[in-house]
C-alpha cells in the first residue's frame, strides 16, 4: 500500500491536534473526551479520527515523543556527568517532568494506559535508559545496591500522588530530598 503524504493544511491540523492533546493530558490526564480535544484544537472530531482512529493511538503517539525527550535527555546528563550525578539528576528532572504532566504519569502506573501493551518499544527503551543510569550509579556505590528499575518507577509514579496528596508548592523540595536520602547507600551496601 502506498502512503499518501499530508496536505500543508492537514500537516497543520495535525501538528495543532498533537500539541493540544499533550497539553490537555498533561494538564487533566487521560479522562478528556476526544471530542473536548478536537474542540480545544479547531478541528473536527474526524480530523482526530482521520490521524488517529482511537484514543489510545493518540496517547501512544503522545507518550512515545514525551519517552524519546525523556531517553535524549537522560543521553545528555550521562555525556557530561559522572554516574551518580548523572542518575539523581535524571531522576529530579523526571519526577519534576512528572509534576507537571499528569498523562505521563498516569500511563507510567497503568492507570487508564498500558503502557507496555501500547507502546512496548517506546517503554522499554525508557526502562532501559533508567536501568542502565541505576546500574552505573550502584556501581559507582552512589545510589545503593538493592533496588531495581522497577523500585525507581514506583517511587516515581509515588512521588507524584504524594504531590498531588500534599498540594504544598515547597513539598517538592521535601520529597525529592526524601528520595535522595532513601536511595543513598547504606552503610551495609557492598560488603560482606
Amino acid at each position: 500500500m502506498i502512503e499518501r503524504k499530508l496536505r500543508a493544511d492537514a500537516l497543520r491540523n495535525r501538528a495543532r491536534l498533537l500539541q493540544v492533546a499533550f497539553d490537555t493530558f498533561a494538564a487533566e490526564g487521560l479522562a478528556v473526551p476526544v471530542d473536548e480535544i478536537a474542540r480545544r484544537a479547531g478541528v473536527g472530531a474526524g480530523t482526530v479520527y482521520r490521524h488517529f482512529p482511537t484514543k489510545d493511538l493518540l496517547f501512544a503517539a503522545i507518550i512515545s515523543d514525551r519517552l524519546s525527550q525523556h531517553i535524549a535527555h537522560a543521553q545528555e546528563i550521562t555525556a557530561r556527568a559522572a554516574p551518580g550525578p548523572a542518575f539523581f539528576e535524571f531522576l529530579d528532572w523526571t519526577v519534576r517532568e512528572g509534576g507537571v504532566d499528569q498523562g505521563l504519569m498516569e500511563a507510567l502506573s497503568g492507570t487508564g494506559f498500558d503502557l507496555a501493551a501500547a507502546v512496548p518499544e517506546a517503554e522499554s527503551a525508557w526502562v532501559g535508559t533508567f536501568g542502565r543510569l541505576l546500574s552505573a550509579a550502584q556501581a559507582a556505590r552512589a545510589v545503593r545496591d538493592d533496588i531495581d528499575v522497577a523500585d525507581l518507577k514506583s517511587l516515581v509514579v509515588g512521588y507524584q500522588a504524594a504531590l498531588r496528596y500534599r498540594n504544598d508548592d515547597h513539598a517538592a523540595d521535601r520529597l525529592v530530598d526524601l528520595l535522595h536520602a532513601g536511595l543513598a547507600p547504606r552503610p551495609t551496601d557492598g560488603t560482606a
